[in-house]
């Protein structure tokens, strides 16, 4: 019995003395002298990697294909008005958040329209941007074509394949979020211009965003204009108003696309082949803005399907596509 009650006087008083030892351990450690020591590491912000993600070309493709299925996307037809709203719709599935900025613009013939400039943010809080864009409007005639030059043609690479290549690419970012704002921008009434006039008669669509800027007070990193983009071996150089306009974004995307592997497309030469295209107004709204648009070696000018009724799917390229869309992906999550 003695044993037992030994046992419980021990057990009684080991509480105390864990107690007494925990306060004469906190008395040392709260020396001001030891404070002085504390060595206090500042916290760093640091921004989550997000892997590129992978470029489908069979989406892009049908992208394309649904915007000429709509038949010639001229403006006051029922084809472009279907058109916008497919475009418009289909942005919105992707979580970006649409506007579409209308005006009556008169045309070089006389002619008024309703321009229908789709606007698209994702990510508008965002301050670092990158600005995608295209025309999504068709010409009325394949005036460069010998037959039938005033007759209406479908269009496929002639817009269609820059605005499925941005779609796809939106179509990605919804699925996995880059660390950057991204805006995408279908220009209106590009193509409706004099051939062989004032230059001033094209772009309508991004002349009147220039000079009614939406949103107020829009400014990007950068932007790239895709025209052209999914001929068969296409071969995009770096254009010369986009070399001297912005610079900085040339040498980007050009580098992205070598180091993917996409240096047959994207050859380094600098050429002067493009009298006026949409970009040269994005860059008078303060956005250094890049043409990639497809380039004729033989010709030293567009492809021969330019203004004419071969321009339609059967002289799209997979392969162009995935090229193009996986060079601006990778940019896209690359930047800083």
């Amino acid at each position: 019995m003695k044993a037992k009650n030994n046992i419980r006087v021990f057990f009684s008083i080991l509480p105390a003395a864990v107690f007494l030892s925990l306060i004469f351990f906190a008395s040392c450690t709260n020396n001001p002298s030891d404070q002085s020591k504390t060595v206090i590491v500042p916290k760093t912000e640091t921004v989550k990697t997000v892997p590129t993600p992978d470029f489908n070309a069979d989406s892009a493709y049908a992208f394309v294909k649904a915007q000429v299925d709509f038949g010639p996307r001229i403006p006051g037809t029922p084809a472009h008005a279907k058109c916008a709203d497919y475009l418009s719709a289909k942005l919105k599935s992707y979580g970006f958040t649409v506007t579409i900025q209308n005006a009556t613009i008169q045309t070089f013939d006389n002619m008024q329209f309703t321009l229908k400039n789709i606007i698209a943010q994702f990510n508008p809080s965002s301050q670092k941007r990158i600005l995608l864009c295209s025309h999504w409007d068709t010409r009325p005639w394949a005036d460069s074509d010998k037959k039938d030059p005033k007759k209406p043609f479908g269009s496929a690479n002639d817009g269609p394949s820059g605005v499925g290549t941005e779609l796809e690419i939106a179509r990605q970012i919804n699925l996995s979020h880059p660390n950057i704002g991204v805006d995408i921008i279908y220009f209106d009434l590009e193509d409706y211009g004099e051939d062989g006039g004032d230059q001033n008669t094209w772009c309508l669509g991004t002349q009147y965003w220039s000079k009614n800027i939406f949103p107020a007070d829009y400014y990007a990193n950068f932007g790239v204009l895709l025209d052209m983009v999914g001929g068969k071996n296409a071969i995009f150089p770096k254009e010369s108003n986009s070399v001297q306009l912005a610079p900085n974004a040339v040498e980007k995307v050009w580098k992205a696309a070598n180091e993917l592997g996409y240096g047959n497309n994207f050859i380094a030469q600098t050429k002067s082949f493009v009298g006026v295209d949409d970009h040269i107004y994005v860059n008078k709204a303060g956005v250094p803005c890049i043409d990639i648009i497809e380039y004729n070696q033989a010709t030293g000018g567009f492809g021969d399907y330019h203004h004419a009724h071969s321009d339609n799917m059967s002289i799209i390229d997979k392969s162009t596509l995935k090229a193009v869309g996986q060079t601006l992906l990778e940019v896209i999550y690359n930047e800083k």
